[in-house]
């Protein structure tokens, strides 16, 4: 089941329970900002989430996925991978 647009697994993210986060995919305006760049990306271009782009992993998710304070050292990456493969 896809849980992000990104690849982050909402169901082990702390914050599905600390803000009562729903996940991007049943949200329109995400609880950290006004948008989210890569949920705004990826739905304008009607994917379910970033492994279907063809510019997978682009810039965009490389920077999040690797980001020193937010990122996961690429594990969202792998994940959307995961997805693809089903």
């Amino acid at each position: 089941m896809i849980e992000s647009r990104c690849g982050i697994l909402c169901s082990e993210c702390i914050y599905k329970e600390q803000v009562n986060c729903k996940g991007c995919i049943n949200i329109d305006k995400p609880f950290w900002g006004e948008s989210c760049p890569v949920k705004a990306c990826c739905e304008s271009k009607n994917y379910t989430h970033c492994g279907e782009c063809s510019e997978f992993p682009c810039n965009l998710l490389n920077q999040f996925a690797y980001d020193e304070q937010q990122g996961d050292n690429g594990k969202r990456i792998e994940q959307c991978k995961k997805w693809c493969s089903r």
